[in-house]
């Protein structure tokens, strides 16, 4: 992990400072709303349809210990309080899909000793929100994975600092996202964003970024356009700085719908491509723009070497009598490592009772409890709303598989129908026209059974309770996205979209599959959709080969047969 310098403490204790006068300020009636709005934004507070909500940054998804507990203790002492709501609903944090952490009921009075709790463990709320470079995301297996080129932690921490409060992209026509990976599949889905970056090598070993730019999702989904194969990496803040030139230079400032990149780079094409070219020449012509040194990669990698503590390998023992329960999360929750004798942990956060990815004081302490037990400190947040254990040994997985049992963290569901995605949606986001959670809970409710889970085997259902999908339906097997309609929640149902990981395929926007149903028939609906695919799929093909092969319309004919029996026995 990255670690902080004493002049990155003072930053970050600085801003905190700086927030709190500015909050004071606000509360004593000298700075209004207003004003007031855009200094918060740029710390991470929103207000949201109850009460003030915090997004507490956590670059490239790598958190220790030592500050998951004091998310804990923040959760514990800020969420609800005062808030005049029953205390077992508050207590709790929630990961994103941008692997960042939010509290949704911490009052805004307290907004400041917050910040101070943060900054003492180097952590911040600073460009998680407003129209800037935002938190940037990458593998939640770099530096780990077996099929990894060349680790993106470095490079996501060099441009980390480059965008923090950059002066000339502070206020950008719309917030602008980066996503990085340096492994033969694609698991931060780099085509879904602003900017994706692939880094990887050239016939020279040379290492470089493919970049592609004008992804995203929302009101119009666009697969990123690759701008260019290779820019070697001692140049790639140049680029990134001509492509971001050019988007506010050039990006409506008119239309908040058509305000991202993707719109830009839709509408002029090659011509935009050809003014970042010319920009990016510009740019490496003057003398005294600046390159990465090779000191400065030297610098923040040697953050990101193998953690103090790792031991030699030893043979796990074959002694033990096999559990079925056991072997299967072996096979669901625990991956290759690129180090012999380690490997890579999912704790999953997906369980009943709780929206996808919330976690509550107690949970959050447990975990971290956890990476102290089994992962030398260290976790990470998955672009799946659920934590990683980079650096287990083989030989204490069993161990580890009891004590996540007993915490609720060990369900072997990873990857399956309800190790699904979903925004928190209505009941907690003002811009929300739907609830996502309830949606959620009664599709898990339904698929219960792990057996019958496994029998269908790897999909991904993504649930968004708005057109700004925060829960990534565009990407999902099975998207699911509230609408109004008329005042009325309602849902469309989305087939055959894909992040662009191995398992999905290259990045796609799925299909509506006909008009929008009722809130009480989605759970039927994807019944129905499931159903078809079991009636249908060949031996060993996945939902989404059998998507693909079919195309939409048995998944329609399946939905619009719940549509018609609901009219009936209405």
């Amino acid at each position: 992990m990255y670690q902080y310098t004493e002049a990155d403490r003072q930053f970050v204790h600085q801003r905190a400072a700086q927030f709190r006068g500015q909050l004071e300020r606000h509360l004593a009636g000298e700075l209004p709303d207003d004003d007031f709005r855009a200094l918060r934004l740029q710390n991470g507070w929103y207000i949201q349809r109850h009460a003030p909500m915090a997004r507490i940054a956590v670059p490239y998804g790598e958190l220790a210990s030592r500050q998951l507990r004091q998310l804990a203790r923040i959760a514990r002492e800020f969420d609800l309080q005062d808030a005049g709501l029953p205390t077992e609903r508050g207590g709790y944090g929630h990961f994103s899909t941008r692997q960042n952490l939010q509290f949704n009921w911490i009052p805004l009075p307290r907004a400041a000793d917050v910040m101070d709790l943060l900054a003492d463990v180097d952590m911040h709320g600073i460009q998680t929100s407003g129209n800037c470079i935002r938190n940037i995301t990458t593998d939640a297996l770099a530096g780990i994975a077996v099929d990894e080129d060349v680790d993106p932690r470095p490079y996501c921490e060099i441009l980390r600092q480059w965008s923090t409060l950059h002066p000339e992209f502070a206020f950008l026509p719309r917030k602008f996202k980066l996503a990085v990976t340096g492994a033969a599949e694609d698991r931060a889905a780099t085509d879904w964003h602003d900017i994706g970056l692939k880094l990887h090598r050239n016939a020279a070993g040379e290492v470089g970024f493919r970049v592609a730019v004008g992804g995203g999702m929302g009101r119009t989904p666009v697969i990123a356009t690759v701008f260019e194969e290779f820019v070697p990496w001692q140049q790639i803040l140049v680029y990134i700085e001509a492509v971001v030139r050019g988007y506010n230079l050039y990006g409506r400032r008119d239309n908040l719908y058509k305000s991202r990149i993707k719109i830009l780079v839709k509408a002029e094409g090659q011509r935009f491509i050809d003014a970042v070219r010319r920009e990016f020449a510009a740019l490496l012509e003057n003398p005294e723009t600046p390159l990465i040194p090779q000191s400065e990669l030297d610098r923040v990698s040697a953050s990101f070497q193998p953690p103090p503590g790792l031991a030699e390998p030893v043979p796990p023992k074959a002694d033990r009598e096999p559990l079925a329960a056991f072997d299967r999360w072996l096979q669901r929750n625990v991956l290759p490592h690129r180090l012999p004798g380690y490997r890579a942990v999912t704790l999953s956060l997906k369980r009943a009772g709780q929206a996808p990815g919330d976690v509550t004081a107690d949970q959050m302490e447990a975990a971290a409890e956890l990476a102290d037990l089994f992962s030398l400190g260290e976790l990470r947040v998955t672009h799946d709303q659920n934590l990683l254990l980079p650096w287990v040994r083989e030989t204490d997985l069993r161990a580890l598989w009891a004590s996540a049992r007993e915490e609720g963290f060990a369900t072997p569901n990873i990857g399956l129908l309800t190790d699904m995605i979903a925004c928190p949606g209505g009941d907690l986001c003002a811009l929300a026209n739907a609830r996502s959670i309830p949606i959620a809970a009664a599709i898990a409710e339904r698929f219960d059974d792990l057996d019958e889970q496994h029998d269908i085997g790897d999909i991904d259902l993504h649930i968004s309770g708005c057109i700004n999908s925060c829960g990534h339906h565009h990407s999902g097997h099975i998207g699911i996205l509230g609408v109004d309609k008329d005042g009325s929640e309602w849902y469309q149902v989305t087939i055959g979209g894909a992040d662009g990981s191995t398992l999905s395929g290259p990045a796609v926007a799925g299909k509506v599959i006909g008009p929008s149903f009722a809130a009480d028939e989605v759970p039927d609906v994807i019944e129905a959709v499931i159903g078809a695919y079991l009636a249908q799929r060949r031996a060993g093909e996945r939902f989404i080969d059998t998507a693909r092969r079919l195309g939409t319309l048995p998944f329609r004919h399946a939905a619009d047969a719940v549509r018609r029996s609901t009219a009936a026995v209405a």
